[in-house]
């Protein structure tokens, strides 16, 4: 088991005074304040940051009131060398958040930045100032360290105070990591939250509950709604005021396993039964309520790449945004209605693999590739992920990913890690040509994980056409059943490290009591 790693000193009294104010003692939540009378702006949701590299950062917070907000950096969290930058403007059409890149900075820094706000209505009303922090990426070899997981607040699992909250997030920052990739799902805008559910131990979860999360997500408040009820858990605050997030999205930001042909009619939830519309929404609120890069050429586009120094660039993949009408998928052929990531997303992530000089190339997706992933569950129709559960040569969507494997085979592209979660249990998959129906590839690893804070499901039964080799998995046993609440245990993450003088990669799944379940270490190979 990865040892508690105790906060230095400095930054230790940094954590202590920066949240400590808004934070309802023993609760188990924050419980910002909305009023005006209080007479000045207030912060009502922490702060994030996200997006980190070499020289640069993204950086959000959000107010109680139209308000002018003022942004000092600093390396030190005495701010005695600060330097202020241009302020920005938080007004109703964005809900009250900005965000914003502070570049120019040193590598491998800590950077502390604050934010004090001004009432655009009241010049004298200034409010007290809010602190973050994020480390820059180093621009010479040094160890790394990062997690990631997926699926938050699902399956009608929110926030227990009594049980602690969304406790993996606690757990997650005992390892002190540089940054947290999260894989999708990362909130349920189509999952309702009851006050209470009775456990099959008798006991019960009672879930704080917002106007928002106690419906399906509709308008453009209510999308913004399920981003604001994750900021009210203590664990998730504290985690981001220091450790920077890099987000995906998949299904559940907009509604379970949407594409273009899902059909709302019958859903009597949903007065709304336009699913393009509500994935509209869906992504201006995750933008607006996420420190993702903003990317001038495609407003609104996931997919990215992170340059995270000499040894590891991350590719971030979007497999919802672009993707055909969910269907059988079985097209010997690619053609228009087997498309998953597209033409130019594939071509972006060719040209970045092609040109990275990193030693690990972490390519971040938000499905798994071979795990058999129904769009209808209970007649088993319709491919909701990559396989179409035929396990022979490529067919539908498997098309797009047979060609990227072989490029990265033709091109000599060495030390390709894929990293995932959508399935909410933890796996770790080998991916070995000798044993696939289609054998155009270099050997490759891939790992699931999941949920930090959800129900518990699976396990899925594998495709064999890209020869995946399940190495190990944990999940939930028939007699456990499925949607195991967190108070179970099977929550999962993995945590990360890459040494910065040997530069081999310890993947290490876990569980949200810190519990190591398994673990390997990639020594890196030479590209050709």
């Amino acid at each position: 088991m990865p040892r508690r790693i105790d906060l230095p000193s400095t930054r230790r009294r940094f954590l202590t005074g920066a949240g400590a104010a808004s934070i309802l003692a023993g609760s188990g939540v924050f419980l910002p304040s909305y009023s005006r009378a209080n007479g000045r702006p207030q912060f009502t949701h922490g702060v994030q940051s996200g997006d980190v590299d070499i020289n640069s950062g993204m950086v959000w917070t959000r107010t109680d009131r139209p308000s002018s907000i003022a942004f000092e950096v600093s390396t030190t969290d005495s701010f005695t060398d600060a330097k202020r930058l241009a302020p920005l403007n938080a007004i109703p059409n964005g809900d009250f958040t900005v965000k914003r890149l502070i570049d120019d900075l040193p590598s491998d820094q800590t950077i502390f930045w604050r934010a004090t706000a001004t009432d655009l209505a009241d010049g004298n009303a200034i409010s007290e100032p809010i602190i973050g922090s994020f480390k820059t990426a180093p621009s010479t070899r040094r160890s790394i360290k990062f997690v990631w997981s997926g699926d938050t607040a699902g399956q009608g699992w929110g926030i227990d105070k009594a049980r602690g909250g969304m406790k993996t997030y606690a757990t997650m920052m005992r390892h002190e990591p540089d940054f947290f990739i999260h894989s999708g799902d990362s909130v349920y805008a189509d999952g309702p939250l009851k006050a209470e559910v009775e456990l099959k131990d008798g006991s019960i979860w009672r879930n704080l509950v917002t106007p928002e999360k106690s419906k399906v997500a509709e308008t453009l408040d209510e999308f913004r709604g399920q981003w604001k009820y994750n900021l009210l858990d203590r664990n998730v605050r504290a985690f981001n005021e220091r450790v920077p997030t890099f987000f995906q999205w998949d299904d559940h930001e907009v509604v379970d396993n949407w594409s273009g042909s899902k059909d709302l009619s019958g859903d009597d939830r949903y007065t709304e039964k336009s699913v393009r519309l509500l994935a509209a929404r869906s992504a201006q609120a995750f933008h607006e309520m996420t420190p993702i890069r903003f990317q001038p050429t495609e407003p609104g586009r996931v997919y990215r790449t992170i340059n995270y120094g000499p040894l590891l660039d991350i590719f971030f993949l979007d497999l919802r945004s672009y993707r055909a009408d969910n269907d059988d998928l079985q097209q010997e052929q690619p053609g228009p209605e087997t498309i998953l990531m597209g033409a130019r997303q594939i071509a972006w992530l060719k040209r970045e693999l092609a040109r990275s000089s990193a030693t690990w190339k972490v390519i971040a997706c938000d499905m798994p590739i071979s795990l058999i992933i129904w769009d209808s569950w209970r007649d088993q129709k319709g491919s909701e992920a990559v396989s179409n559960g035929t396990g022979g040569r490529p067919r539908g969507r498997e098309h797009e990913f047979a060609d990227l494997l072989r490029f990265i085979k033709s091109v000599g592209i060495a030390n390709t890690v894929w990293l995932t979660a959508d399935v909410h249990y933890t796996a770790a998959h080998y991916y070995d040509p000798d044993k696939a129906a289609f054998q155009d590839f270099d050997p490759f690893w891939e790992f699931v994980t999941g949920p930090i804070h959800a129900g518990t499901f699976g396990p899925n039964a594998t495709d064999a056409t890209f020869g995946p080799q399940v190495k190990f998995v944990k999940a939930p046993t028939a007699e456990q059943g499925v949607n195991l609440p967190p108070s179970d245990g099977l929550q999962f993450f993995g945590a990360v490290e890459i040494d910065g003088e040997t530069g081999a990669m310890t993947v290490r799944l876990m569980d949200s009591a810190n519990t190591e379940l398994w673990t390997t270490t990639l020594e890196p190979a030479t590209a050709l």
